[in-house]
């Protein structure tokens, strides 16, 4: 993705079926249901234009998660959006206000002016209501992120077909981060559910009861991409056990070889342990050397067939 221009005026778009840039002068002389679009410098400016009574907290940088606030006399709504696909990395902050008639959005670098553009692009219906444009907005929000889930899919399968093919190396290395981010996504998706479901219960009676159904189909396409992240997780937790399966039966493998090779050679330790290799002193063994090794080589043969009778071998 782009790297978004840091968001240095106010921009003003009247809704309507298309969203129509229009001047602060313009907007002044013809007050009409807009959004602001500013930066947090200008966001009192863009408040009291749009008519919002608002003395709370505008500090974007102490966002740490998207919810939604039903005030009195507003919605204010906070977003805290991951950097796809750098989900780890800095984030994406952003301040909503709703009011009866208009909607004002705050934010530094400009995503939610891309977000606009790209709605006026794909979107023939842009903003005939603020309920439209916070579905579009929202719609457009998370057009990339299906696409980004599928990568991370096709990342655990390769691993799994790597994990077949007995190519293991770092596994634990690779996986861990992938986990790490899925879990990020989970909770950030999780949170758009509520914020939808909270904005589709109207508690204000901001919103028209006939367009309620948007947010109801904003909050079904954050639950699919929920429910497609836990699949993700529970994937890759089935990878994860297998590769564990594959550690623990290779170790298993290793023990019993090492208990195998101390098996056969313990009757050679007690050999030598027997005589102690003092042959001058045991009359009975004038040939004692080649006799030991002969009997040691006889018994290591003899413990050999029985381990391959018995298939420990």
């Amino acid at each position: 993705m782009t790297q978004p221009q840091p968001q240095d005026k106010l921009i003003i778009y009247a809704l309507n079926q298309e969203l129509c840039e229009i001047t602060p002068e313009e907007y002044d002389a013809n007050p009409q249901e807009a959004v602001f679009v500013t930066n947090a410098v200008n966001a009192q400016l863009a408040i009291e234009k749009a008519s919002i009574a608002y003395n709370g907290e505008l500090n974007l940088q102490n966002i740490e998660f998207c919810k939604i606030e039903s005030l009195q006399e507003c919605i204010v709504g906070t977003l805290d959006i991951p950097k796809l696909p750098d989900v780890k990395g800095s984030r994406f902050k952003v301040i909503i206000l709703i009011n009866q008639k208009n909607i004002v959005i705050i934010d530094n670098e400009a995503f939610s002016s891309n977000i606009i553009n790209r709605i006026k692009r794909n979107r023939n219906t842009q903003g005939q209501s603020r309920e439209m444009f916070i579905y579009n907005f929202m719609t457009q929000l998370m057009s990339r992120d299906l696409s980004v889930l599928g990568q991370y899919e096709h990342t655990i399968m390769r691993m799994e077909e790597e994990l077949e093919d007995g190519k293991s190396d770092n596994f634990q290395t690779k996986l861990s981060p992938i986990r790490k981010e899925l879990l990020i996504l989970r909770s950030y998706y999780d949170e758009l559910v509520d914020m939808s479901k909270q904005l589709e219960e109207n508690e204000n009676n901001f919103f028209a009861k006939k367009k309620l159904k948007y947010f109801g189909i904003i909050s079904d396409r954050a639950d699919r991409l929920l429910g497609r992240t836990i699949h993700l997780l529970d994937y890759s937790s089935q990878v994860k056990d297998t590769y564990q399966s594959r550690v623990s039966e290779q170790q298993n493998k290793n023990m019993q070889f090492l208990t195998v090779i101390s098996t056969i050679f313990y009757p050679l330790t007690l050999i030598t342990g027997w005589y102690g290799m003092n042959f001058h002193n045991m009359p009975e063994l004038a040939n004692g050397y080649p006799a030991v090794i002969l009997l040691s080589v006889v018994v290591v043969v003899a413990c050999i067939i029985i381990f391959k009778i018995k298939k420990i071998i």
